[in-house]
């Protein structure tokens, strides 16, 4: 990956790898979109245009195809070769699927031209975050969902992530930073369009094990720090 970005950090040889893995697609991208479907309830389940902002390498193409039915796909990456792969996906796939080089804090799309924004993993590799997340509201639809789920500043900043992975630490948010900066933006949800995920894979101390042992009950929300954050926001149909 020989690839710049003022506003992007790349990812690691071993995180580009992961990418492209059977716990990646199962584990964490399927968990995700399952998961961002409920909270959506049926009014994001069938999208005319959705917008995969930081497709990656497209692994999400069929899940997201399967989950919401978009008459029309759009792939976003920064990395020209993520997107080659994105492209040899969605053949395999058999989906159709437009793929834009390019930011997420410059978005070469019409404004209110994208009725979901999908948005899974890719935040904590933003350094505009604040941009990124004015350019969805720009292209979302008044009605439009951004579905966002992310890994929180606890996770990022844990040894194994450090360790193995490449990330702007100085722009990591807690779930709470998260939720406020969306509703800064002008997004609507409430606590039912939002859930907190205490997956295994994120839990870098033993990775669940003690639970999966039956050896320790997980902490309760709000007696832990949390790893992730899902939410299906709206943008509202009259700002």
């Amino acid at each position: 990956m020989n690839y710049a970005s003022p506003t992007y950090v790349e990812e690691t040889r071993i995180g580009f790898r992961f990418l492209s893995s059977f716990t990646w697609q199962q584990h964490v991208l399927r968990v995700a979109i399952n998961d961002l479907q409920r909270l959506a309830g049926g009014n994001a389940t069938i999208a005319g245009v959705l917008l995969d902002a930081g497709c990656g390498q497209g692994k999400s193409f069929r899940l997201l195809r399967d989950a919401f039915q978009p008459q029309r796909l759009i792939g976003l990456d920064a990395d020209p070769h993520s997107l080659e792969l994105s492209r040899i996906e969605a053949e395999q796939q058999g989906i159709t699927a437009e793929l834009i080089a390019g930011d997420c804090a410059r978005i070469e799309l019409p404004d209110a031209s994208v009725d979901i924004v999908f948005c899974h993993q890719t935040f904590h590799h933003l350094v505009e975050q604040e941009n990124a997340l004015a350019e969805f509201w720009r292209v979302l639809k008044p009605g439009g969902y951004l579905l966002f789920a992310e890994s929180t500043k606890a996770y990022i900043d844990s040894w194994v992530i450090r360790w193995f992975f490449r990330h702007p630490m100085h722009v990591q948010k807690s779930a709470d930073g998260y939720l406020q900066m969306l509703r800064e933006q002008g997004f609507q949800f409430g606590d039912g369009q939002v859930s907190l995920p205490f997956l295994w894979w994120s839990r870098s101390s033993d990775f669940g094990l003690l639970e999966r042992w039956h050896l320790r009950r997980p902490p309760p929300p709000g007696q832990r720090d949390e790893t992730l954050v899902n939410v299906a926001a709206r943008k509202p149909v009259v700002a």
